[in-house]
């Protein structure tokens, strides 16, 4: 809407690929990232303004996730959320909780000062939103880093994440996202489609149920 660049870490073409194949998507859907200005490697630095910025790679809770550091700020998307909520799932399609785990133990090395940025905040027993933490703090008082190590921290996050329930309305938005936010081109009728692929994670305990989600839906509206 601005016209402003806009960029990505570069791993996301292998998730374009992987949910492609997911979406029953046609050839003519690109998946090389192509939707975006840049794709940023593990490790590049650039600018904005006068601010020194670097990408630092953190899979896990998808397998392209990334974190921008700038200055003694660090935006970590799904990685760690505030304290008292721990972190992010792992259990969708290309996540992996050792990665994840991984991933954390990087942006935990960076100076204890630093700020991070969450993306989601779960609010727990009704209090204030924040979105704002730091790395001595999460140290100190993350839920699900508070005396574990990679083998507690895969176990808890597995057994965890087969009761989560399925985010409500992702596989109508990740055909968005994936496309730099982009809605799906307009097929022969002039009109515009999103895909949801049925029974697509018949192994996960989410894998069926935004079919049921966008029934009750519809069935509450009749």
């Amino acid at each position: 809407m601005t016209g402003a660049s806009t960029g990505i870490g570069d791993r996301v073409t292998e998730l374009q690929r992987l949910w492609k194949k997911i979406y029953n998507l046609p050839d003519t859907v690109p998946t090389d990232g192509s939707q975006w200005d840049h794709l940023f490697a593990d490790g590049e630095g650039f600018t904005i303004g006068e601010m020194e910025a670097s990408v630092l790679l953190s899979p896990g809770h998808t397998l392209s996730s990334v974190t921008y550091v700038i200055g003694n700020a660090a935006f970590v998307h799904d990685t760690v959320f505030m304290p008292d909520s721990g972190t992010a799932r792992a259990d969708f399609p290309g996540g992996d909780a050792r990665q994840l785990w991984r991933s954390i133990q990087c942006i935990l090395q960076l100076p204890s000062e630093t700020r991070l940025f969450t993306g989601h905040d779960y609010r727990p027993n009704g209090r204030t939103a924040c979105w704002e933490s730091t790395v001595a703090l999460q140290k100190a008082n993350n839920l699900h880093l508070k005396n574990s190590d990679e083998a507690k921290f895969v176990k808890f996050r597995s057994e965890r994440d087969r009761s989560l329930p399925m985010p409500v309305l992702i596989l109508p938005a990740l055909q968005v996202n994936l496309a730099g936010g982009r809605l799906p081109a307009p097929e022969t009728d002039g009109r515009r489609y999103l895909k949801i692929p049925l029974n697509a994670f018949p192994h996960a305990s989410w894998g069926n149920l935004e079919l049921r989600a966008i029934t009750a839906r519809y069935r509450n509206r009749r």
